[in-house]
């Protein structure tokens, strides 16, 4: 009974044993499909060849570069972009300012932001705020005009900021995206920027457009 019971278990790993051979031998087979792909690409263009920093799944626009992040090749230079990344320190800790694409070959014109469309004048901060069409004025906002801005709660309207200039907005009458998840993005003083986005939090903004006076008169009390 015990020499039937120890040659089930020897078949058992035996089994088991030939099993993991036989995945390792497919992987192995896909590894060298992959290898002579790429080969058969390089051989087909030819010119020189460069080792590069690839994507080994999305990267999300947002997201830090990790180590486990990227996978190094060996690429036709010719068909490289200019700004391809070839060593893997270059891509690691850099944030990505656009989607990198699993199989993509990073390059540093991934990295970083474009502020470029918002010009935010010095020592203040862009801050983007929800507003719909009837809020902003019907639509008319539009960036480079200035507006004064004021919270609306459930008991009192607060003038927050007078002449507020208006960076970038979705709320405009020729502007896409307007509706119920439109904003208005406005240059503010470092010091009001916490109170703006409480305010726009609790409460509903609505801008105002002064009039070619300027709007002489107005109070920056309190309105109740």
């Amino acid at each position: 009974m015990k020499r039937r019971l120890n040659k089930t278990l020897w078949a058992g790993c035996a089994c088991g044993l030939l099993c993991a051979l036989c995945v390792g031998a497919y992987l192995l087979s896909i590894d060298e499909e992959k290898r002579a792909a790429e080969a058969e690409m390089l051989s087909r263009y030819g010119g020189d060849q460069v080792q590069v920093c690839v994507a080994k799944h999305d990267i999300a626009a947002g997201e830090t570069v990790a180590e486990g992040d990227v996978d190094e090749r060996v690429w036709v230079a010719s068909l490289l972009p200019a700004d391809a990344v070839l060593r893997r320190e270059d891509a690691v800790g850099k944030q990505v300012g656009s989607t990198i694409l699993a199989g993509e070959v990073i390059s540093t014109a991934r990295f970083g932001f474009d502020t470029s469309a918002i010009d935010v004048p010095r020592g203040s901060y862009a801050l983007s705020v929800p507003a719909k069409e009837v809020q902003a004025v019907g639509g008319a906002l539009r960036p480079g005009v200035s507006a004064d801005v004021y919270a609306v709660g459930s008991s009192s309207t607060t003038k927050l900021a007078s002449e507020a200039l208006i960076l970038a907005t979705s709320a405009s009458q020729d502007a896409k995206g307007s509706g119920a998840d439109a904003w208005v993005t406005l240059a503010v003083q470092p010091s009001r920027v916490q109170e703006m986005i409480q305010a726009a939090e609790g409460q509903t903004l609505y801008f105002a457009l002064p009039g070619p006076a300027g709007g002489e008169g107005d109070s920056e009390e309190e309105e109740r």
